[in-house]
This record gives structure tokens, C-alpha cells and sequence, in this order.
């Protein structure tokens, strides 16, 4: 029932709401519907929101709107809502907004083209399946929107964290695992396909199988993984520190294809924070599992992110947070003023700091870890290593190649420029000479032939 007609897909948010948009659409093309990037042409519109802070509930919101306008004015004829947003503001969303044909929560991805054949049949309705009902199972084919070189797997949904300023539990559910086979079968249809770099994503991935194995199992996983042929990076995301193991150290040592590189949301380092936030770990905690990880894998690349001005920060628990930062020295770093969330703890706790002062200390943050990133590309450039590059793509008017170290996961960190004699593709792996720098990004050149 498509009469080739083309969708406009908006996918807003983190790379766990990508994952859910490539899902929804492989499941709209093999209905056979066709897509466009051209809002003028679209014929239906989806929008996979956000709403993790209030910056992507306003980016949400305004992102529905400007399509709804598309049904005044142009050949738009069907707008559905899914995503974080429409989880938790469905009835908002049909009494405002009443160019909204159906709205689909964060469970119900697999509903996505049944519910348009059945709006386009004048069936309009909603799907709001159990969060947590949902059988963690994965079907079918995704529509890559990454270049097909790098995608994610998600291998878990929802989280049993209940920080305080988070409202992800409310809307999306209990921490659920993908099987492991599942998750193997969908790796192996993704190399099959030609990715080469797996980055494993979940509200938290340290906890993986605690519910299905009553374990953690992310080490096993990850070892399968790794016996997938044509895969020739994994890496691993949102890390809770409390939460790293021995052996899962001793996995990211001991397999080649693991980038040595882990994003370890910290939030904060004052004890004080920690605990209004609901943390599991303490200062001390935290800097233990840095220097453990620096000790075991010397070569590892640490990202992490903070919040300032949560609630009842002093001055004093700042300064903690900026010593903190300034004696870690993290490789890669992102700070985030607080953002207070409806339905949360943090919310209406008291001492609710002003937007400036939170504004201020990220901003104080960023400039200090913009010198440590400076000092460090400085440091790699005058120590010229050679390292294996992935090669995203070309830039004509510079005459480079763009690639990514393995300390550079897609879209959040750095870059490094290469020159090259030859011609390369997307996708390639080759070795590179660091030759420079300039800011966060590298520079190179071609180093010797492809490596295998």
C-alpha cells in the first residue's frame, strides 16, 4: 500500500534513537516506500524525537511544527510523531498539534508501518506497547543513514539506574538485554553489509545480561564479536564506572579488534553531587578506576561527560569538579549545564541554581579541557606514531582525506587530515603518520600500504 510514496524522516537525539530510525526504516522499505531529504517532495513525515534535556524537547518540538506547516502548504499529506517525546507527551502532542495523524512511543518501533498503512487508510491510531513488555528481539534488516562503513548495536534498552535528573527510566522502561545470539546475527548481517567499525551503544552497556544471564556479560559478547569476520573495529560506549570489571579490562586488552577507547559518563567528582545525583561512586572511586584503566591499557583513550550547576552545587563542590578535570587530563571531555527535568527528583530539589552561574562553569570547563586537548594533539604530533585510520571520506577543496583514529568515535570527537598519494575509499583502513596538528584535530600522511 505505498503508490510510491516518499517519507521524510527525522531522527533527533542520541545514537540509540538512530538505531530505533534505522529499524523503522528498513521496516517502511521493505513496504516498499521510497525516501527524500527534500521536504518539498515528502508525502508523509516522521519525527523521532528527543527529549533527554530541555535544549532537544525545544529542538523536538519545533522540528514537529515546521513539518506540520508542510500540510498547509505543500504536498504533505501524513505527520507521525514517535520517539522520547511522544513516550511522554502523547496527549500533549494530539491536543496541540493537530496536524499529527498518530503518535508511537519509545517500544514501538515494529509498529511504525502498520500504523501507516492504517492511517492512510483513514484508520488513525496510536501504539504504546508495555516498556516493559517488549521482547528483546531484533528483525530484519536496518536502513543504515551512517555511510554503511560504521553503525551502531544497541544491545540493551531502558535502564535501573534512577539518577535523579534522568527521566530515561520513565521513558523507556527497566534495563532489558538483546540476546546474544540476537545480537551476533544482527552483527554479522551489518559486516555482511560492509561496516567495519561496531559501536556498541545502551543507556548503560556495563550491565549487559545482568538480566538474561544473571551476570555481566558484556565481556562475552564482546569476544564473540570479535570472531565476526570482515569487523575490524568495536567500540564501546556509555560505560558506568562502578560497573567495569577486571575481565572486562582484560577482554579490551587481550582483543585486537577493541578500540581502546571507553566513554565513562562521570557527571561530576564532588561527593556531595555525586550522592544528590544518586551516583554509585565516589571521588576517590572515580579517580581508582582512571589510573587502574591507564595502568592496565596505557594506550586507552578516556571520554567522559559532566553536568555543572545540578542543584546545591557550591562553589566549593565546582572547584572539586574543576581540580578533578585539570589533574585527570581526559582525552576527550563534553559538559553539559544542568537542565532540569518535569517528573524528576532533581527537579524540585532545593537550591536550584541560576542559568548564568551554570553557564559559566561549563563554560570555564570547556576552555580548560579545550588547553589539556591542545597540549595532548601538540604532544602526539611531536611524537609522530604511526596508527591505523578509518577513512570516512574526501574534502576536494583541502585535497584530504578525512579520517578517525581509534580515540575518535563518529561525530563526537576529533579528526585526522590525511594526505595520501592514492586514492582511497570510504571505509578503508590505512596506516597514517601523525606529521601535525591544528586544535582538537590531527594531520598526516600515508603511511605504507592497506593494512589486512
Amino acid at each position: 500500500m505505498t503508490d510510491t510514496m516518499n517519507v521524510l524522516f527525522i531522527s533527533l537525539g542520541c545514537d540509540k534513537n538512530l538505531v530505533d530510525s534505522e529499524r523503522m526504516l528498513g521496516s517502511l522499505a521493505r513496504r516498499g516506500y521510497g525516501f527524500t531529504n527534500e521536504r518539498e517532495l515528502a508525502d508523509i513525515a516522521i519525527v523521532n524525537t528527543c527529549c533527554f534535556i530541555n535544549d532537544a524537547k525545544e529542538e523536538s518540538i519545533q522540528a514537529i511544527l515546521e513539518v506540520a506547516e508542510l500540510k498547509k502548504t505543500g504536498r504533505l499529506q501524513f505527520l507521525i510523531v514517535t520517539g522520547c517525546l511522544a513516550q511522554r507527551y502523547q496527549e500533549e502532542i494530539h491536543a496541540e498539534i493537530e496536524e499529527v495523524d498518530a503518535v508511537l512511543g519509545t517500544a514501538a518501533t515494529d509498529c511504525l508501518a502498520d500504523v501507516l498503512d492504517d492511517v492512510r487508510a483513514g484508520r488513525g491510531r496510536n501504539c504504546f506497547p508495555d516498556l516493559n513488555g517488549v521482547s528483546q528481539t531484533v528483525s530484519d534488516r536496518r536502513y543504515l543513514t551512517t555511510g554503511g562503513h560504521y553503525a551502531h548495536l544497541k544491545i540493551a534498552e531502558g535502564c535501573d539506574k534512577h539518577c535523579t535528573y534522568c527521566i530515561i527510566p520513565q521513558i523507556r522502561g527497566r534495563y532489558r538485554s538483546v540476546p546474544v545470539e540476537t545480537l551476533l546475527a544482527e552483527a554479522e548481517q551489518l559486516a555482511a553489509d560492509g561496516v567495519k567499525e561496531l559501536i556498541l551503544v545502551a543507556q548503560e552497556t556495563t550491565l549487559y545480561g545482568v538480566d538474561l544471564y544473571g551476570k555481566k556479560s558484556l565481556p562475552l559478547l564482546l569476544r564473540k564479536l570479535c570472531g565476526i569476520e570482515g569487523l575490524k573495529w568495536i567500540r564501546i560506549l556509555y560505560c558506568y564506572p562502578e560497573e567495569i570489571t577486571d575481565e572486562l579490562i582484560e577482554t579490551i586488552k587481550s582483543e585486537e579488534k577493541i578500540c581502546h577507547y571507553l566513554d565513562i559518563p562521570i557527571q561530576h567528582a564532588s561527593d556531595s553531587i555525586l550522592g544528590r545525583m544518586g551516583r554509585k561512586t565516589s571521588r576517590k572511586q572515580l579517580q581508582e578506576m582512571i589510573e587502574k584503566l591507564r595502568r592496565e591499557i596505557p594506550d586507552i583513550c578516556l571520554r567522559t561527560t559532566l553536568v555543572t550547576g545540578f542543584p546545591g552545587e557550591t562553589q566549593a563542590d565546582y572547584e572539586t569538579l574543576y581540580r578533578f578535570v585539570n589533574e585527570m587530563e581526559f582525552d576527550r571531555l563534553g559538559v553539559f549545564a544542568y537542565s532540569p527535568e518535569e517528573g524528576t527528583p532533581a527537579a524540585e530539589m532545593e537550591g536550584q541554581i541560576p542559568e548564568e552561574v551554570k553557564q559559566a562553569r561549563r563554560e570555564e570547563l570547556m576552555e580548560l579541557q579545550q588547553a589539556v586537548a591542545f597540549d595532548r594533539a601538540e604532544e602526539i604530533a611531536a611524537e609522530g606514531p604511526v596508527l591505523d585510520v578509518f577513512v570516512e571520506g574526501w574534502l576536494a577543496k583541502e585535497e584530504v582525506y578525512v579520517t578517525r583514529t581509534y580515540k575518535d568515535a563518529p561525530d563526537v570527537d576529533g579528526l585526522l587530515f590525511l594526505h595520501a598519494n592514492r586514492e582511497l575509499m570510504s571505509g578503508d583502513f590505512v596506516r597514517a603518520k601523525v606529521t601535525g596538528f591544528h586544535e582538537y584535530d590531527l594531520t598526516g600522511e600515508i603511511y605504507d600500504e592497506f593494512t589486512k
